[in-house]
C-alpha cells in the first residue's frame, strides 16, 4: 500500500491553488473576468472568508487583478508571477474541483460537502461524549501526534498560565512545567490559574494542578527549580516542544542554548503592558536566541565578570508590567506554534513577529543568524550510563570519561561552579559547591565584617580537585542530565539515565489503587477522587482541585 504525505494546506490556499491551475490549463485566458462572489462561494462551496483568502493571496502573486465596481480580473502569465501560480497549484494538487465549474460552464450539483484531505479517514465524533471531538473536523489535525505529545513549558506566570490553558484545552498529551517561583497577589490580576488561597504556593505546581484539572485526560508533571541549573538536559532531549514563557534574558539563552544542544525547536513569547512578541527557533533554520542579541547585551550576561554575582543580580532585577490581555494574545501565538510543530507543518523560524497593542499592528521580521554564534552547537551521540546524580561522583564519572577518552580527558560544566568565598579583610573562607546562579548578592557578602567576598571559580573538572568524592547531585548537576567531557579532539556526551524514572513520568496528580498517595497532606495540591454529590449541592466535588491547609 503506498502511503501519501498528509496535506497540510488551508482551504483557502487550495482554492488559489485551483484557480490558478485553471491560468496554467488555459481554461481562464489572460484578462478575463472571475464569476462574482457569490458564484465562486457557491462553485467551491466555501465561506465568503475563506474566497476572500484565497483571492488575496492570488493578488500578492500577480495573477489577478482587482478594478473597482466591475471585479476580479486574471493577469497574463510571465517570468515573474508564472512560478507562483505553479507552486499554488500544486499545493491544489490533492483536491479536485472541475475547471469548468470555476468557469461557469458547469452548475454544482449534489449536496454541499465540506473538501477534506483524502489521506484522513472520515470520523464522525460524538460531540457530547468526545471532548476533543470538534478537532477531528480539521483536515490536518492528527489526535494521536496531540496525545502523545510532550511539551516543556518553562515559566508558569501570566505567559505560562496562557500557555498551560491552551495546551490543556487542545489535548496536548503530556505537559511538563517549571517555574522557581511562588504565586503571590498580584499575580492575580493576569493569571487564569490562580486564586487567591493559592497565596505562597508553588506556581508550577498549582498551573499543573489546574491543567490536570481543565483537563484530566491529559498528563502532567511539575518542577520546582531555576531551569537555568535545575532542569536535566535528557527531560529537554525526550521533549517533542519547548515553550519559553521567561521574564529575563538570562533565563532565555540559557534555554535557547539547551535546546540547541539537544537540537530541538523552542517558541519564546515576551510581553510588556499592551506590547508582545512571538518567535519559533529551531536549530539549524534560520537564527537562534543568541543571535538575536545585541553585544552590549552578551557582555551584560557574561558570567566571567570580576564581581560575577552583582552582574548576575542586575541582569535579574526588575519585573516588567503586563496586561492580561496581551498575555492571551502572545500566548495564544505560542501556543498555536506549537501545535504547528508537533504537526511538523511549516513554521517562521528565526523570525519575530511583533504585535503592538497600541494601535493593533502586527509585523513580521527575519532575525540575521550570526556564524560566530556561542549557541549553534548539537550534541552528538549520548551514551546513557545507569547512574544517579544523587548516588554518582565525580571520580565515578571522570573513571568512566577517561575510559573512553584517555588519561587527560576534562568534564565540562554547563555554567561556573562556585567552590568558595573568600573575604579579603576578615581572611576567611565558605566551601560553597553550587552553580553561580544558585547564588545570591547578598549571599556573597562576609557574615563578620560586611565585606563583598570574592569568589573562586571553576568550569572544569580535571581530576585535581580536593573535591572528586562529591556527587554530581552536592555540586548542582540536575538529575537526568547529560555533561559533556573531552580530551582536546573530541567530545563525548554522558546521560545519568538512572535518573529517568523519577526525573520524566508525567504522573503528578494521577493516583491509582497500586499506588497510593502517602504523602503528608499539609500544604499540597491534590486533586479529590470522583465521588457522589454532597447532600443539599446538585453536584459533587468530583475532579475539583482541593487546596489543603
Amino acid at each position: 500500500m503506498k502511503i501519501l504525505p498528509v496535506n497540510r494546506y488551508s482551504l483557502a490556499e487550495t482554492v488559489a491553488g485551483k484557480i490558478a491551475g485553471t491560468l496554467i490549463d488555459g481554461t481562464l485566458k489572460p484578462g478575463s473576468q472571475l464569476p462574482s462572489e457569490r458564484e465562486m462561494i457557491s462553485q467551491f462551496e466555501i465561506s465568503r472568508a475563506t474566497l476572500r483568502e484565497a483571492l488575496k493571496s492570488l493578488e500578492e502573486n500577480k495573477l489577478i487583478e482587482a478594478r473597482p465596481g466591475v471585479g476580479w480580473f486574471t493577469s497574463d502569465l510571465n517570468a515573474k508571477n508564472v512560478s507562483q501560480a505553479h507552486e499554488l497549484a500544486r499545493k491544489a494538487a490533492v483536491v479536485s474541483v472541475p475547471a469548468a465549474r470555476l468557469a461557469g460552464n458547469e452548475p454544482p450539483t449534489g449536496p454541499r460537502r465540506v473538501p477534506i484531505a483524502p489521506e484522513k479517514p472520515i470520523h464522525i465524533p460524538n460531540l457530547r461524549t468526545d471532548r476533543q471531538g470538534t478537532f477531528e473536523f480539521i483536515s490536518w489535525w492528527e489526535r494521536e501526534k496531540v496525545a502523545s505529545a510532550k511539551v516543556l513549558v518553562v515559566g508558569a506566570g501570566a505567559l505560562g498560565n496562557e500557555v498551560i490553558k491552551n495546551l490543556a484545552l487542545m489535548g496536548m498529551g503530556n505537559l511538563f512545567i517549571i517555574d522557581f517561583d511562588t504565586i503571590e497577589a498580584a499575580n492575580l490580576s493576569r493569571s487564569v490559574l490562580f486564586r487567591e488561597s493559592d497565596n505562597q504556593r508553588s506556581k508550577a505546581e498549582v498551573a499543573a494542578a489546574r491543567a490536570k484539572a481543565i483537563n484530566p485526560q491529559i498528563n502532567v508533571q511539575f518542577l520546582n527549580a531555576d531551569v537555568t541549573s535545575g532542569l536535566g538536559l535528557g527531560v529537554i532531549r525526550r521533549m517533542d516542544v519547548i515553550i519559553g514563557c521567561l521574564d529575563n534574558r538570562e533565563a532565555r539563552l540559557a534555554v535557547n542554548r539547551f535546546c540547541y544542544w539537544m537540537n530541538k525547536p523552542w517558541v519564546d513569547g515576551a510581553i510588556q503592558e499592551l506590547l508582545g512578541l512571538a518567535r519559533v527557533f529551531v536549530p539549524g533554520k534560520g537564527a537562534c536566541y543568541e543571535c538575536t542579541l545585541t553585544e552590549a547585551a552578551i557582555r551584560d550576561l557574561s558570567l566571567r565578570y570580576s564581581c560575577p554575582l552583582l552582574a548576575r543580580q542586575n541582569v535579574l532585577l526588575g519585573k516588567v508590567p503586563t496586561t492580561p490581555t496581551i498575555a492571551s494574545i502572545i500566548g495564544g501565538i505560542q501556543s498555536q506554534e506549537a501545535l504547528k510543530l508537533i504537526h511538523s507543518m511549516p513554521v517562521e523560524a528565526g523570525k519575530v513577529t511583533h504585535f503592538n497593542g497600541l494601535n493593533n499592528e502586527m509585523h513580521t521580521t527575519a532575525y540575521v543568524p550570526r556564524e560566530d554564534c556561542e549557541s549553534h552547537w548539537t550534541y552528538g551521540e549520548i551514551t546513557e550510563l545507569p547512574a544517579r546524580a544523587e548516588s554518582t561522583t565525580l571520580e565515578d564519572l571522570l573513571r568512566i570519561v577517561r575510559a573512553d577518552l584517555g588519561p587527560n580527558a576534562v568534564i565540562e560544566l554547563d555554567q561556573e561552579l562556585l567552590t568558595s568565598l573568600d573575604c579579603p579583610v576578615c581572611h576567611t573562607s565558605e566551601q560553597i559547591f553550587l552553580p553561580l546562579s544558585q547564588v545570591s548578592f547578598e549571599a556573597g557578602h562576609c557574615a563578620v565584617c560586611g565585606t563583598l567576598r570574592d569568589t573562586v571559580l571553576t568550569h572544569a573538572i580535571n581530576g585535581d580537585e580536593n573535591f572528586l568524592h562529591r556527587s554530581l547531585a552536592s555540586i548542582g548537576v540536575p538529575a537526568l542530565h547529560i555533561l559533556r567531557a573531552n580530551n582536546g579532539q573530541e567530545y563525548r556526551f554522558y546521560e545519568l539515565s538512572g535518573d529517568l524514572p523519577e526525573a520524566l513520568h508525567f504522573r503528578h496528580f494521577t493516583r491509582t489503587q497500586q499506588e497510593p498517595d502517602t504523602r503528608p497532606v499539609q500544604g499540597r495540591i491534590r486533586i479529590k477522587a470522583e465521588s457522589q454529590p454532597a447532600e443539599g449541592h446538585a453536584d459533587g466535588a468530583t475532579g475539583r482541585i482541593k487546596l489543603r491547609a
